[in-house]
């Protein structure tokens, strides 16, 4: 079965609203899209669960149908990216192939297959007046998605806000327009044909960035916004928006290789978490490692990063194992390469790790592969990340990998949600007092 006329892929898309469209039009649309939110927000708030789960199911299956369709969109913009001159990491963050596209199907039945997050009863108390006090879970209402590059971000972000109860406004990148439309019609249509309001999912229709600080300033209709992207992406996010904001500024990991442990584990984990997906916001960046260990770890480690083709960037010690390496500097300890590059430096103690990653770190994901209990256990006190291994692979902060089915994003903030963010951390709650005629006096 087709799901929808894939003509308007192969042709410029005449939805894409004119680059010279006026601030006023465009905040015109924009307003209209968000009361379109609002009002399908309502209904979604009481939709049931089986109805979410069904349209869920039928978006899946409308993706899988259209898998050529959807390449064929990604392809245009993997062409423009050659004049451009995205990067690499961008790039590969970019393309859409069979496996992705299966991945992203799978990801909305796994969504669909969980615990319905809306309506749990969180707590119940009676006091002694007789009035019951019942917390309850609900929807947040509008999310608003502002993300680059990445086009599996609008069905991730689609369906767990779906599942969630929320409806959604998405604003992709310019890199991945003719990607990021074909797949929000299609789940826009899906949901349609499942009866759910129009307005469930939306996509801002055009690429000029005058859109972002309109979106940002849309407290009225949008509740929570979400940026994805790059750090003076999610920087302008904070500093111009009037409604709450979840995000991460960057993932500068780390992995802390411990004086005892079995080396060639802790070679094939670094290994993954470098090199599996360079371009992950989980990959690991900084790689520690304990001066007890280092003769008997660093020389197959140098054959694994070698054989990976990564850049060593280390402190003068390292350098001392391995004169091919860059020296590195204070701002190698910032950064977040998102490509094959590795910092590393030694250190004396689990102690004196866990103060760099605390002083470096992004609070995002950082590991210990030791096979000291008392050591995994001080790190996994004393860090302040939102997400901590020990003995393996930084890779696995996402939330597929943590049975979320997919997910809105990765928070390291404090607030409301922290780490992978699936449905349940799409949603709020609210209290339910009843009584039977009860007064304050």
């Amino acid at each position: 079965m087709r799901y929808f006329n894939t003509r308007f892929l192969n042709r410029k898309c005449a939805d894409k609203v004119a680059s010279s469209i006026s601030v006023e039009k465009m905040t015109q649309i924009l307003k209209e899209m968000g009361e379109k939110a609002v009002i399908a927000s309502r209904s979604l708030a009481i939709l049931s669960a089986e109805a979410k789960s069904r349209c869920l199911i039928r978006m899946a299956e409308a993706i899988e149908a259209e898998t050529s369709a959807i390449k064929q969109a990604n392809a245009k913009d993997l062409d423009s990216t050659k004049v451009s001159g995205l990067s690499s990491a961008m790039i590969d963050r970019l393309t859409l192939n069979d496996k992705r596209i299966a991945e992203m199907a799978e990801g909305l039945r796994v969504v669909a297959a969980q615990v319905d997050p809306v309506g749990k009863v969180l707590s119940q108390t009676t006091r002694p007046n007789g009035l019951t006090i019942t917390k309850l879970s609900v929807p947040l209402g509008v999310i608003g998605i502002i993300y680059e590059s990445r086009p599996n971000v609008t069905v991730d972000a689609a369906g767990i806000c779906l599942k969630a109860g929320n409806a959604v406004i998405l604003r992709g990148g310019s890199e991945a327009f003719n990607s990021n439309l074909a797949l929000a019609k299609l789940l826009d249509a899906a949901a349609v044909r499942c009866g759910l309001p129009d307005g469930t999912v939306q996509l801002v229709p055009w690429v000029d960035r005058a859109a972002v600080p309109i979106l940002l300033k849309m407290d009225r209709y949008i509740d929570l916004i979400i940026p994805r992207g790059g750090e003076s992406l999610i920087h302008l996010v904070c500093s111009e928006a009037t409604m709450p904001v979840l995000k991460h500024y960057k993932g500068v990991c780390h992995l802390y290789v411990d004086a005892q442990c079995d080396v060639n584990e802790a070679i094939a984990i670094v290994t993954n978490s470098k090199c599996q997906r360079p371009s992950a916001c989980n990959a690991l960046e900084t790689l520690l490692i304990n001066r007890k260990i280092a003769q008997a770890f660093i020389p197959p480690l140098l054959a694994a990063m070698k054989s990976h083709r990564v850049e060593l960037r280390g402190d003068a010690e390292f350098c001392q194992f391995d004169p091919t390496a860059i020296l590195a500097t204070e701002a190698d300890w910032h950064t977040e390469y998102l490509d094959l590059i590795l910092s590393v430096k030694l250190v004396d103690s689990v102690e004196e790790a866990v103060e760099h990653i605390n002083l470096y770190g992004s609070r995002h994901s950082d590991g210990i592969i030791s096979a000291i209990s008392a050591n995994i256990d001080y790190f996994f006190a004393n860090v302040d990340s939102a997400t901590l291994y020990s003995n393996a692979s930084t890779r696995f902060t996402d939330g597929g990998e943590f049975g979320m089915g997919a997910e809105i994003g990765i928070s390291t903030d404090k607030l409301h949600a922290r780490g992978p963010m699936g449905a349940d951390e799409l949603t709020s709650y609210k209290y339910l007092v009843r009584g039977d005629g009860q007064i304050r006096s």
